[in-house]
């Protein structure tokens, strides 16, 4: 027997879209307003924004750039879901009502706007990329195929914004968020990288405060898998190190001998 068709209803010329857009700024509180937008085939939510910018709203704030998934500029909330506005089609909603608000997890500037800036001074406390030695590498394709997916990141952050550490729980202060362990992650499993992060990851990027919910990987427009290749392989880095007791002896062990041997071969010279 054929199973049913289920592909989603469509939206048709010259139907009207109705949707809210919260509104307001950090010193007012946000009420939504109700807008109605002419369909057009294959229109994504910013457009319906532009829309309004365009013929109702002036003053509406949106931040957007690209149109094209790639800038990430145009992060927010459709019905309470972080999502791109360029995105997301609005036949996805076939012709009922949505919701349009800010990300929740930063401060509010206007209407759709937020203050991402934190983020920006998170990636300085990060160490760069430190090779062995100077280019060319020798890679295997395993190798590139580690880390690749990690660099497919355009900074949305709508990752951060769906992590309950940051979102509910407001701990800045303790926890970097999945963008910054993919970009750490990104650094470590490069085969030729040789700086240590472990101490920063069990510090203040502080990868212990994750329990690994999966919610970043369900919300990452580019299909990175945030806990499974990055957060998770991390916890175990930093579990090897720090709390398996062989392995931090033997870390402990090798960090001793590293620092004798300058001052052996000092020694050596004088003598």
């Amino acid at each position: 027997m054929a199973s049913a068709s289920r592909e989603a209803p469509t939206l048709t010329e010259p139907q009207w879209i109705d949707f809210r857009i919260m509104r307001g700024t950090a010193s007012n509180e946000q009420e939504p307003t109700s807008y109605q937008v002419p369909y057009a085939p294959g229109m994504v939510v910013l457009d319906a924004i532009r829309w309004v910018q365009e013929h109702q709203e002036p003053d509406l704030a949106v931040r957007w750039n690209c149109k094209a998934a790639h800038c990430g500029s145009c992060g927010a909330e459709i019905n309470g879901r972080p999502r791109l506005l360029c995105k997301t089609r609005v036949d996805e909603f076939a012709g009922k009502p949505f919701t349009v608000a800010p990300m929740k997890a930063f401060p509010l500037i206007k209407d759709l706007v937020t203050d991402v800036s934190w983020n920006y001074e998170v990636a300085k406390t990060i160490p760069p990329f430190k090779p062995a030695h100077s280019a060319p590498f020798t890679m295997y394709p395993e190798d590139i195929e580690r880390v690749k997916e990690f660099h497919k990141c355009i900074e949305c952050f709508l990752c951060q914004d769906t992590c309950h550490v940051l979102r509910e729980h407001q701990q800045f202060g303790k926890y970097y968020g999945p963008r910054f362990m993919a970009l750490i992650a990104s650094h470590e499993m490069h085969p030729m990288d040789v700086e240590d992060r472990l101490p920063l990851l069990q510090g203040d990027a502080g990868v212990g405060m994750c329990n690994v919910t999966g919610c970043c990987t369900e919300v990452c427009p580019q299909g990175i898998h945030i806990t499974a290749n990055a957060i998770i392989p991390l916890k175990e880095r930093v579990a090897d190190r720090y709390y398996d007791p062989l392995k931090k002896w033997l870390y402990n062990r090798k960090q001793k001998r590293a620092q004798r041997a300058p001052s052996e071969a000092s020694g050596n010279g004088e003598r």
